[in-house]
């Protein structure tokens, strides 16, 4: 059987240089790892993990560390880790920290201290928390999917933005008593609620509204959008024209719960989320589009690019984000409203 030391002979590099391009760690310019590749598929060597171990002094094993694997934005995350590690022939532990259990706390105190991986992804860690902190001290590289501070890598989109142009939307269709539901609750959640509804805020401020701005406080699932609305849109007096939801989740069941009590969505409500769910064409829901399994990918190429210079800065990667309008958002129709539409707003 062949070895490493035939395969970086016949591609005419070094050994160290074969197993970094089989390995996809450190660099190794496009033509020199084609040649390895060519190589080791012709004399039909597949490298082991110890070999490649042994060459590069790592594990070759990347941790992860989310708080859900069943919720749409961590599996997708995770999906999209999973598929740019194996591309890289690279192995993924992951550790499932639920909130609030025991076994996060055996993550944190014994699994991750034994430090059987080269680098760490964190994904969706409340910075309140010591846990970066905890991560860091292990002496891994760590980049963060969702995050805040300066402590690490961070992949993220500017929920901020986000949620000013989901309101922007609203205010351009002639909506002025928008709502924001969300937020307000403590969760492994919060760090994005609390900058998607300063975004909805600053947008009802630029717009001459914020008299008009309210705060549904909302669990940040399905149910909890459910729950929030019902309660809200049962008010028919001070019901709102429009709802920008903090993520698709609470926009759906906020649809769901104007179904039940006879609300039409979007000639009596209009509603509007954030993420693009894979349940979103489905209701028909507008939404700003973000891509957590691109988040996935782009978290591990900059964890590599750690591992290959320690020294490399911190920074923030922020993730483009797109409007994708459906059915869940219209015209207001000023019949329906109780507030009287001001034109000299915005110079409509």
């Amino acid at each position: 059987m062949s070895g490493i030391a035939e395969v970086a002979r016949l591609a005419g590099v070094s050994k160290s240089t074969a197993s970094r391009a089989l390995g996809g760690t450190g660099y190794v310019s496009d033509d020199t790892r084609r040649r390895v590749m060519a190589a080791a598929s012709s004399l039909g060597y597949v490298p082991s993990t110890s070999a490649v171990s042994l060459a590069t002094g790592r594990t070759q094993n990347i941790g992860v560390v989310m708080p859900y694997v069943n919720r749409w934005f961590f599996a997708e995350v995770l999906e999209g880790l999973q598929q740019s590690l194996l591309q890289r022939g690279l192995d993924l532990t992951l550790y499932d920290a639920k909130p609030g259990t025991d076994g996060r706390n055996r993550i944190f105190e014994d699994f991750l201290a034994r430090k059987r991986f080269d680098g760490l992804i964190a994904v969706g860690l409340e910075p309140d928390h010591d846990e970066i902190d905890r991560l860091l001290s292990i002496g891994r590289p760590v980049v963060s999917v969702v995050g805040s501070g300066e402590e690490t890598t961070v992949v993220e989109i500017d929920d901020d933005y986000v949620a000013r142009r989901a309101t922007e939307h609203l205010v351009a269709l002639g909506h002025r008593d928008i709502a924001f539901v969300g937020g307000g609750v403590t969760t492994h959640w919060a760090q994005v609620d609390r900058r998607r509804l300063s975004g909805y805020f600053g947008a009802m401020e630029d717009a001459g509204l914020s008299n008009h701005a309210v705060h549904i406080v909302s669990e940040v699932t399905m149910p909890g959008g459910y729950a929030a609305a019902v309660d809200a849109l049962g008010d028919v007096r001070n019901r709102p024209t429009a709802i920008v939801a903090t993520c698709d989740e609470v926009a759906i069941g906020t649809i769901i719960a104007a179904r039940r009590l006879g609300v039409q969505v979007p000639s009596d409500l209009s509603v509007i989320g954030i993420d693009d769910h894979e349940f979103a064409d489905m209701f028909s829901l507008t939404t700003l589009r973000q891509s957590p399994r691109e988040q996935g990918r782009v978290a591990v190429q900059l964890l590599l690019e750690h591992l290959d210079d320690p020294s490399r800065p911190m920074r923030v990667v922020r993730m483009p984000s797109q409007l994708i309008v459906r059915n869940s958002t219209a015209a207001l129709d000023p019949r329906r409203s109780a507030v009287v539409i001001d034109s000299r707003v915005r110079g409509e």
